[in-house]
């Protein structure tokens, strides 16, 4: 079962706004055995709108569009499916009275472009928007639906939940699709293939398999297609088992988990805390953990020691070995976990120390390098990482370095 998906309005075509609608319906339209093949954004111009809807009904069942039904006289989707499907629009009294209670609930009075909101193709079916003023228009022409809805996306989100996929579930027969996504770290995607190559070439037909790689991360997405959910689901766990056993310590969550929820899930059942000192990670990794609910539970605080007086006075780094050794060092890095696992009384600490870029680096210690330690109560492991040349990109990778140091840590 295929779909196509067609944003309007120039707001996305001119970067204003991003298209975050069409990312969330094809998720959940592949949630429900719906595949979304393509992805169109188009101006709001009456011919775009006509020939790329046009062109989407030559090609799959079912074409979804968001935007352009506004009030205002830029919004013009309506007007142009209605002549589109040679319909005639005309007043829906329902529409009418749901649109003149809900201005009257804000305390709008009804103008003229509000009521135009009620006038409707007189041959589709008209779903109710609980969330807003605008319609949902569902047209029907030789197999094929075409749903129109508003492009503002909590409206949209809102009719697609409320009606749009139960309807469509109703109207047309759709296969299951399952998908599992394995997130790993720590190995670059060309490395990863050929570890998993032998693995890859003995899935079952039913199985594709997608590697989608970040800065720092590898995710490999499994995705399905059958008539069993069971079955589906039987195939995943096994293929899951023989995953753990090719690469255990790269796997470090399944589906959405971040680096930094995996290790929170660690700490929680161990009862342990954690804290940072942290170089040229600025903070990052602090930031990475605090920014979900509930990581005061783990997490005590952090030591932003960006110069070598922090790195002296606060961690107690020893100046000769900074003079020697230089910040970007094993022999500093190592101190400044110590040190911060005293001055912030926790079980774990994280430090970094290294060249983020784009200045700075030195032939033998380039932009890229870093330094990342871990402390705990009776371990110090230290390892360098030769990184990138871009400054963004190394704050990530080594922020998500140093987490994963400390969940294998955790496991073994």
């Amino acid at each position: 079962m295929q779909a196509e998906i067609i944003t309007i309005g120039d707001e996305i075509l001119i970067g204003q706004i991003v298209d975050t609608n069409s990312a969330w319906m094809a998720k959940e339209l592949n949630g429900i055995g719906i595949n979304v093949s393509k992805i169109t954004s188009i101006s709001d111009q009456k011919a775009d709108i006509v020939d790329s809807l046009t062109q989407a009904m030559e090609r799959v069942s079912l074409v979804l569009l968001t935007g352009g039904l506004g009030p205002t006289n830029d919004d013009i989707t309506k007007k142009t499916l209605s002549d589109l499907f040679g319909m005639n629009l005309v007043q829906d009294d329902v529409l009418f009275t749901q649109i003149e209670q809900r201005l009257a609930q804000r305390g709008i009075p009804m103008n003229r472009f509000n009521r135009e909101q009620a006038l409707v193709p007189d041959g589709a079916k008209i779903i109710t928007n609980n969330h807003g003023t605008a319609p949902c228009m569902w047209f029907e022409k030789n197999g094929k639906v075409v749903i129109s809805m508003p492009g503002v996306p909590f409206e949209m989100k809102g009719i697609m939940q409320d009606y749009i996929f139960g309807l469509l579930a109703k109207h047309f027969s759709t296969p299951v699709i399952l998908h599992k996504t394995i997130m790993t770290q720590g190995i670059g995607e060309s490395v990863l293939a050929e570890m998993l190559e032998t693995w890859e070439a003995n899935l079952p037909s039913c199985v594709k398999l997608a590697y989608l790689p970040s800065p720092g991360i590898v995710r490999l997405r499994m995705s399905l297609t059958g008539t069993n959910r069971d079955e589906l689901e039987r195939i995943v766990a096994d293929q899951l088992l023989q995953l753990g056993k090719i690469i255990p310590e790269n796997i470090f969550g399944y589906d959405d988990q971040s680096m930094e929820m995996a290790l929170a899930k660690l700490l929680s059942a161990k009862g342990k805390t954690l804290g940072t000192a942290e170089s040229c990670t600025g903070g990052n990794i602090a930031q990475l953990i605090t920014s979900h609910a509930g990581s005061s539970a783990y997490f005590k605080g952090a030591v932003v020691a960006y110069s070598n007086e922090v790195k002296k006075n606060v961690l107690g780094v020893n100046a000769e070995d900074l003079g020697k050794y230089g910040a970007v060092s094993q022999q500093v890095v190592e101190q400044m976990a110590a040190g911060a696992r005293k001055v912030l009384n926790t079980d774990y600490t994280i430090a970094t120390s290294g060249v983020a870029g784009p200045d700075g680096g030195t032939d033998e210690k380039p932009v890229g390098t870093v330094w990342i330690a871990v402390a705990g109560e009776n371990e110090l492991i230290s390892h360098k990482f030769d990184l990138y040349k871009n400054r963004e990109r190394n704050i990530r990778v080594a922020s998500l370095s140093g987490l994963n140091m400390l969940r294998k840590l955790l496991e073994k």
